[in-house]
């Protein structure tokens, strides 16, 4: 019931860029891209890669943003992240730039310079200005919530 065991990040590294290698451009990308080097561009799986995965090691530094199904970062991000069903951050992740996520999991050091922004399934990204997007009956600035007094 209470098992440490983390379901594993889906899929298999079909790909992998090693930590001596500098890319710059923009790449897209299917199934499985392990990053180890630096990547001056932006991430991106293709729209028909329904399985992608990508994982950033220690190593691993983006200049821009990454966009894919499950995003696995123990690297340096400096842009946005898009992982539109899971978000893992490791104890050495640094992102600079918002992170929208399905799901997330943050490892005690992960640091994020930016916002975290839910992904609703149903209707996209959240609103950014919302605090609370699944607050039920509306979000309430925490400044002002008297639990003692009902909500209108």
């Amino acid at each position: 019931m209470f098992s440490r065991r983390k379901p594993p990040v889906p899929g298999k590294i079909d790909t992998l860029i090693a930590r001596s290698t500098v890319l710059q451009g923009d790449l897209a990308f299917a199934g499985g891209l392990h990053l180890d080097g630096r990547v001056v561009g932006r991430l991106s799986a293709t729209p028909d890669a329904a399985a992608a995965t990508l994982w950033i090691g220690e190593a691993g530094c983006v200049e821009g943003g990454v966009e894919a199904r499950h995003v696995v970062i123990h690297g340096t991000i400096k842009g946005d992240v898009h992982g539109t069903e899971r978000v893992v951050l490791g104890a050495t992740a640094r992102i600079t730039g918002d992170v929208h996520y399905g799901a997330i999991e943050m490892t005690l050091g992960a640091r994020v310079d930016g916002k975290l922004v839910p992904i609703s399934p149903s209707s996209g990204p959240a609103a950014a200005d919302d605090p609370l997007p699944s607050a039920p009956g509306g979000a309430v600035p925490l400044a002002t919530f008297d639990p003692a007094r009902p909500q209108a």
